[in-house]
């Protein structure tokens, strides 16, 4: 019997249920737990055969991130740590809902079409979240993997993004960092002393950070890499997973969507003080405060490409640098923060279509790129020729203490990015760097720009595909008039935009509008709901205006 009819027998272990079909989207797969043994299994064969096409061992995460405890999912790492690419995405949806009888067919299709060599050794990288499911799920993958003949490293309890970190430690061979937690945690932390011993006069009061960790693994995480700070960060973990349920009432998804903080907050938080929350797989992270008067303030994704891109800016000019540094947005972005950084700045800053994985190449196109969505998922990227120039400086002889102690600054900074993937840990340690070496607090960095007021709506229609985009999703070229409906809404508000977008899952579109009052936004965004509703066939209720 050959590896694909074993593989096709062994997977009548993980019976696919009748009927379902799922989409490997921006977020991998994400559904109710209990119908993902059969994705599981499949998902080992592929990460297989994927990693016999690269030649390069590739990474597979069980998570469902920001979603209900009772869900999961999972995420596949290409070679450098990044997404796994479009065209194997179809692979995995292929393979997901291919019925028990063509299973083994499907499979020869992939070998065939990619020119596979099933001889060829295969390693894949496995980690899983901290959902009651995920144990049981992470076999099913590893059975899958076992199946093929392909070698397996299980990292067990890992963030998404430190699974990300491993694969590129691996396929670096060494270069990036060393491929174990314990190597992650000492690559972060030596950066990050290294940095604060910038910050001028850092008081234990200044150190001092709560932590929401939405009851997930990046609270496991955060414990373990505190003993390598040497309370250079003083953290409050709370939301910690001892007694709480995962992403339920805390967690940045829900700080962002809720506009208010986590549950158990208030506990350790007197007014003004500095709190940031991971999502459930923490590759997402927002900060936030409460003001003397009570009122809650969010510092969002663009809040923090602001923050780490002008500190960038500021350090490639004080080095000498000729390097271009830009920020890449989606239409999402505030416009008060494209503002601040076009004209104030002076930064660069490049739109793109939603979705991460259009983020992240997008910021590949530079010599410095940063990018986060507004739900605090995001990194920097710094191209081959801007690490080696940051470098050659470092060791430069001839060079002003000035030019070389911003390099240095720069170097370190690069350590404590993790370039793979967006990843709450080192983006917290890189803000904290920051804020320490410009001596900022919380409300400094807050009062930077302020955000014009918005408000996002969703629409159901017949069919999302009767709408289509242009310009990076800003503008509606289908049906027609739709856009010229939009533009003469907007023109009736002071500092107003709005776009729509099709969601990408279900028949729904997504409105977005913002303007100078909250009222405006309000008005406006009802406005164009309706333009939607009667133009791209809309069903049900009529968008009634908000209270």
């Amino acid at each position: 019997m050959d590896q694909l009819e074993k593989a096709s027998q062994k997977s009548m272990l993980h019976p696919k249920p009748k009927g379902l079909m799922l989409q490997y989207g921006t977020a991998g797969f994400r559904t109710t737990a209990k119908h993902l043994d059969h994705v599981m299994f499949r998902m080992g064969l592929l990460a297989t055969l994927r990693s016999r096409k690269t030649k390069s061992t590739i990474g597979v995460m069980v998570t469902a991130s920001h979603n209900p405890e009772e869900d999961n999912g999972l995420k596949l790492i290409d070679p450098m740590g990044e997404m796994v690419t479009p065209s194997w995405e179809g692979y995995a949806t292929q393979l997901a809902n291919a019925e028990q009888e063509v299973l083994c067919s499907a499979l020869k299709d992939i070998i065939e079409k990619e020119t596979i060599n099933m001889s060829e050794t295969a390693s894949v990288f496995v980690g899983r979240d901290t959902r009651p499911s995920s144990q049981r799920l992470s076999q099913a993958v590893l059975d899958g993997v076992s199946c093929l003949g392909g070698q397996i490293q299980d990292y067990g309890l890992v963030t998404t993004p430190q699974l990300h970190y491993m694969v590129r430690c691996r396929n670096t061979h060494g270069c990036y960092g060393t491929d174990t937690l314990q190597g992650y945690y000492q690559k972060l932390s030596q950066a990050f002393i290294e940095l604060t011993k910038n910050a001028r006069n850092h008081t234990d009061d200044q150190k001092r950070l709560l932590v929401d960790g939405a009851n997930g693994i990046g609270a496991l995480k955060v414990r373990e890499l505190e003993a390598c700070l040497q309370s250079e960060l003083q953290m409050v973990l709370f939301n910690d997973g001892s007694n709480g349920k995962l992403n339920y009432l805390c967690g940045a998804d829900y700080v962002k969507v809720q506009q208010k903080p986590p549950q158990g907050q208030l506990e350790y938080s007197p007014w003004c003080e500095r709190c940031c929350s991971f999502d459930g797989d923490a590759d997402r992270i927002v900060y936030y405060y409460n003001d003397s008067d009570g009122s809650f303030h969010l510092l969002d994704g663009d809040k923090i490409a602001t923050l780490i891109s002008t500190y960038l800016k500021e350090l490639l000019t004080q080095a000498g640098l000729n390097l271009q540094i830009a920020v890449v947005q989606t239409a999402y972005a505030n416009g008060s923060s494209t503002q601040y950084l076009e004209d104030i700045m002076k930064v660069t800053v490049s739109c793109t279509k939603t979705g991460v994985k259009h983020l992240h190449h997008a910021a590949q196109k530079f010599d410095i790129g940063v990018y986060f969505e507004a739900n605090g998922h995001g990194t920097a990227l710094f191209s081959e020729k801007a690490e080696k120039e940051i470098q050659q400086l470092v060791k430069d002889p001839n060079v002003s203490d000035e030019k070389k102690h911003a390099a240095k600054l720069l170097e370190n900074t690069i350590n404590l990015i993790n370039q793979a993937t967006g990843d709450a840990i080192s983006d917290m340690l890189v803000i904290e760097a920051v804020l320490a070496i410009r001596g900022m607090t919380v409300q400094e960095w807050d009062s930077i720009y302020t955000d014009l007021p918005n408000r996002q709506l969703t629409v159901k229609v017949a069919d999302r595909r009767m709408i289509d985009t242009a310009d990076a999703e800003r503008r509606a070229v289908t049906p027609a008039g739709l856009q010229d409906s939009i533009d003469a809404l907007v023109k009736k508000y002071t500092k107003a935009r709005a776009f729509v977008r099709p969601s990408g899952t279900e028949d729904l579109v997504r409105v977005y509008a913002e303007a100078e009052t909250q009222e405006s936004a309000d008005v406006l965004a009802h406005e164009v709901s309706l333009a939607v509703y009667h133009m791209a066939g809309g069903v049900g209720e009529k968008p009634k205006p908000l209270k």
